[in-house]
């Protein structure tokens, strides 16, 4: 008799049944998608290797607590697992790569993309996280103007009558702001893109 391959969401339900065979399936049908999105993060096996164990380390906990309920999206969540654990390594490990800071790159564009998948959501709400946590740390008139300018889209006109300080004032506290920001970036060694 030919075996039929079950899906994803029918060897999930078996492990938690008890079935720990099901697991073995589910990681070697995954194995080589999953080890190659860390990779392609990491570039060092050894790191990979050890961020996939504890991707699946993490699963399993996960399914024993029965705390999944992704019905049917096994993998997009696994990455997802996979995805935090190596910006987790980064952290720890003060290695996350640095942005290009050459050109026209604004740390705000990030937050402008509407077409976001699962996975680039979460990276989404960290950078914004992020982001507000730097914009915490400005003078608070570099701040005032910023958040304005960005976040209340006014023009440098408005934001002028606003405060009551020249359009030039303005736009001078504006490019001191984005200055800081770089730089406190910098001191952080925090990235701001994917």
């Amino acid at each position: 008799m030919k075996y039929q391959p079950s899906s994803d969401s029918i060897l999930v339900s078996n492990y938690i049944n008890g079935d720990e065979y099901a697991l073995e399936l589910l990681i070697i049908r995954h194995k080589q998608k999953l080890y190659n999105f860390i990779y392609a993060k990491v570039y060092d096996r050894d790191v990979a290797e050890d961020i996939f164990q504890d991707t699946f380390i993490k699963v399993i906990r996960t399914l024993k607590r029965g705390a999944y309920n992704e019905e049917g999206k096994f993998l997009p969540w696994v990455m997802r697992i996979s995805h935090n654990l190596v910006i987790d390594y980064f952290r720890k490990n003060n290695r996350m790569p640095k942005f290009d800071n050459t050109g026209d790159f604004s740390i705000f564009s990030v937050l402008s993309d509407t077409s976001l998948n699962a996975e680039k959501s979460l990276i989404k709400e960290q950078v914004e996280s992020d982001v507000r946590r730097l914009v915490d740390e400005l003078p608070e008139d570099q701040r005032e103007v910023l958040l304005m300018r960005i976040y209340n889209d006014m023009s440098f006109k408005e934001i002028s009558d606003r405060t009551g300080v020249s359009i030039n004032t303005a736009l001078g506290r504006m490019r001191y702001a984005l200055i800081n920001l770089r730089k406190i970036i910098e001191k952080h060694n925090i990235v701001l893109t994917n």
